[in-house]
């Protein structure tokens, strides 16, 4: 009996250890269980931002496409005011994200101002089939046509449309889908470009089916009807943001805002101005002025952070030229194409559709970058390769306008022809449309290179706290770009008396 006693109590023990260790396990399979949760929500957050990132980017790129064809076959505006509306308006596209973003800060909740955007970007594109109206394809009978408006009506409400399509962009593009919504904080400098690099591609590869389908339906199947395919994409989009809002509203953690840049900067000139100082002491930098012990107003973190900006000011000056250059696309170079021969086997190519020869660069390139960069960030001067990619995407750029500008004399040789796009018959050079492929090429080549690296560095070289700040720095400055390229073509045609 003692033995058996003893055997019991054994087995007791036994099973009181095995019960302990599977209770001390149990916690590692919970957490692995809920990191794995965790990782899919993620994942399912991330599709659900790039879901609604690209049908906001389809949105834009649907209004775009054909808008200078629109403005001048259907509104009667002459070439260069209709590249001007162009341009103006995808650089207040790119502006209103700041503005937005600023408002989300400081003055307006984040889920009520997304819903305010939400309601403007839906008006934007539901009016803008409104100005397209009447639809020449669609009758009551043989008399009466559904809707009609004068030019001047139609005028007041394409602008009303574009101001607020415009300002419902910046709100999804700053408050829905902002770079802190991937979590790129823990990322390095391979995968940042790597990231950039890819979303880039996508956006291009989005923007490619667009101005491949909807400008054809814009200039040959129904003409106008293309406008409803924006709206249809505002919808998608507003369906996923009200499915998944409360994960799709993001605030960034940041612990300073472009005021608070503006206002170190304003501080350091005040207080260098000033000519008598009751602080003493030198200072290694003129922003330092602005920090308490130098009789300004602002920490000594929120100057430091100014610095860090500062450095990236060339870069962004630099931006304002290479934004100009891109903008010929939609704009010079759109207006080329369209006063081109655009036949091609028995067929009339989309305008906009010469666009994808651009985009087409891109998409093979960015592949092949990869391949490089994925050897070159193993060396030591890995740090300077986006410098040359901006480098060398900077000097392509300037060589395709440069090819562009050859291309207009080389087209007016060629005798005139007549050429009917949306029902309307202009006389247009000979020329083949191809021939302007090279300037599309290279701008294409300068996009590959030159957009995601100077995102990287904007991202990189800056403290955590201010990565927002920067990237609205660097959106403020392409969007610069695209109203110095349309003071460009009003001062060319004033210069030159149209």
């Amino acid at each position: 009996m003692p033995g058996t006693d003893r055997r019991d109590m054994q087995e007791k023990q036994l099973l009181n250890c095995t019960a302990e260790k599977e209770q001390k396990l149990l916690p590692g399979r919970s957490n692995r269980a809920g990191n794995l949760s965790q990782s899919e929500k993620k994942l399912q957050e991330a599709i659900c931002v790039l879901l609604v990132e690209l049908c906001e980017r389809f949105t834009f790129f649907g209004i775009v496409c054909n808008m200078i064809l629109f403005c001048t076959v259907k509104l009667g505006y002459r070439n260069y005011q209709a590249a001007i509306v162009n341009m103006c308006f995808v650089g207040t596209s790119m502006l209103t994200p700041v503005l937005v973003g600023w408002l989300a800060e400081c003055l307006v909740g984040r889920i009520k101002l997304v819903c305010i955007c939400m309601f403007l970007h839906f008006l934007g594109t539901a009016l803008l089939p409104v100005v397209a109206f009447p639809f020449e394809d669609i009758y009551i009978d043989e008399r009466h046509i559904l809707h009609t408006l004068t030019k001047r009506e139609q005028k007041i409400v394409f602008y009303f449309a574009l101001l607020t399509a415009s300002l419902g962009i910046g709100g999804i593009r700053a408050i829905v889908c902002p770079l802190s919504a991937y979590n790129l904080e823990d990322c390095g400098p391979k995968e940042l470009l790597s990231f950039f690099n890819w979303f880039y591609w996508l956006v291009n590869l989005n923007s490619a089916v667009i101005f491949v389908s909807i400008s054809y339906i814009q200039q040959s199947v129904a003409r106008n009807l293309g406008f409803l395919i924006p709206f249809v994409s505002v919808l998608m989009a507003m369906i996923t943001i009200h499915m998944v809002r409360g994960e799709m509203i993001y605030k960034p953690k940041t612990e300073s805002s472009l005021l608070t840049t503006f206002g170190v900067i304003a501080s350091a000139l005040k207080t260098c101005c000033v000519p008598y100082r009751y602080f003493s002491g030198s200072v290694t930098n003129w922003l330092d002025h602005a920090k308490e012990n130098y009789g300004g107003q602002y920490s000594e973190t929120q100057v430091e952070s100014t610095k860090a900006l500062t450095r990236l000011f060339p870069l962004y000056a630099f931006q304002i030229l290479y934004r100009t250059c891109i903008m010929q696309i939609p704009s010079g170079y759109y207006l080329q194409t369209m006063n081109s021969n655009l036949h091609f086997s028995g067929y009339v190519l989309p305008v906009a559709a010469m666009n994808v020869i651009s985009i087409v660069p891109l998409l093979i390139l960015v592949p092949i970058l990869e391949c490089i960069n994925s050897c070159l960030f193993s060396s030591k001067d890995s740090r300077h390769f986006p410098t040359i990619y901006i480098v060398v995407g900077q000097l392509s750029a300037a060589l395709s306008v440069m090819v562009a500008g050859l291309s207009e004399i080389h087209r007016k040789h060629f005798p005139q022809v007549e050429q009917t796009l949306s029902e309307e018959v202009l006389l247009v050079s000979s020329m083949p449309c191809f021939h302007l492929a090279p300037q599309y090429i290279l701008l294409g080549v300068a996009e590959a290179l030159v957009t995601p690296s100077c995102s990287l560095l904007s991202f990189r070289l800056v403290p955590e706290r201010i990565r927002g700040i920067s990237m609205h720095f660097l959106t403020l400055f392409n969007g610069a770009g695209c109203f110095m390229g349309a003071f460009f073509v009003q001062t060319a045609h004033a210069g030159t008396q149209g």
